[in-house]
């Protein structure tokens, strides 16, 4: 299935800055599917779900400002989940896109949840519209030791000297996504490293500045519990909603995850065995389980 590489200028408070999108499928705004990736991954994480999903569907998957093919921006204080939002409500304005579906990992979920939320949806994102949103392991509260874990991996940036070192570094920073192929670490790795420009080395394809704004974001260790609670967001979400848990989710707690079914609106749960943080969606199973769910919500 052809690819195509799409850019949309976007502003706000960051200012000027392009955000680069891949897109599978027939251009049809009517049927839009949108896939946002986690907080340090890129639009190449969703290649097998675009590619089960093109035949009837256009797949959008952006680069999230900061990642991947999309500009830095300027001031690092400008990368939070509003910003993301405006951005991709700049891109459906970009592409008239009518209502759509939502794939979000981690922080795409995250972003989708306030695109969704009302009254935002209808103050500041009217022209983007989601029919249905799938969570891929983020919810209505997000764990505050797996948020101090994930910091202490973003806040490094070190000097890779090689492919398959970079490889182990991987594997070890995602070993969440559970058993893999060789070639798909080997692809996974492959997406999110870069050439460094002044050495024959790799560094991660990201902006490190996103480090400084997720710490500074991060609740206090020592308050009572250090999670995010998101609950006032959810449970103004009124469509459709699917969270996919990971089994060994530090991030999604399966008590979280049970609840969010109690209180969402219309919301169901997959759990997924043998995986943590986050389900990869590259198996067929998960695949599956995205296309199932797409397929059964188009209207």
């Amino acid at each position: 299935m052809d690819r195509q590489l799409i850019e949309v200028s976007c502003a706000g408070a960051a200012g000027p800055h392009v955000m680069r999108i891949q897109t599978w499928g027939k251009t049809d705004p009517n049927r839009a599917v949108i896939c946002v990736h986690g907080l340090t991954r890129v639009s190449d994480d969703f290649l097998r779900v675009a590619q089960a999903l093109a035949d009837n569907h256009w797949v959008i998957c952006p680069d999230v400002a900061g990642r991947g093919r999309s500009d830095w921006l300027s001031e690092p204080n400008h990368y939070h989940l509003g910003q993301y939002a405006h951005d991709m409500h700049t891109m459906a304005v970009a592409l008239a896109l009518g209502p759509c579906h939502w794939v979000g990992t981690s922080m795409g979920g995250l972003i989708g949840m306030l695109l969704a939320g009302s009254p935002t949806r209808q103050s500041d994102y009217p022209k983007l519209v989601l029919q249905s949103l799938l969570l891929n392991d983020v919810g209505a509260v997000i764990n505050g030791e797996a948020l101090q874990r994930i910091g202490k991996y973003l806040g490094e940036n070190p000097l890779i000297e090689s492919i398959p070192k970079a490889e182990e570094i991987i594997r070890k920073i995602f070993s969440g996504f559970g058993v893999l192929s060789d070639s798909d670490w080997a692809m996974l790795t492959r997406s999110v490293i870069r050439p460094d420009a002044d050495t024959d080395g790799w560094r991660f394809h990201y902006d490190p500045r996103i480090a400084d704004a997720f710490q500074s974001s991060l609740p206090d260790p020592s308050t009572k519990s250090g999670d995010v609670s998101l609950w006032p967001l959810f449970e103004t979400i009124d469509i459709p909603v699917l969270v996919v848990r990971g089994a060994q989710s530090d991030l999604l707690t399966d008590a979280v995850a049970q609840e969010m079914v109690k209180r969402g609106r219309s919301t169901s749960l997959v759990t997924l065995e043998g995986v943590g943080h986050a389900p990869p969606l590259l198996d067929a199973q998960q695949v599956g389980l995205v296309v199932d769910w797409v397929r059964s919500q188009d209207q």
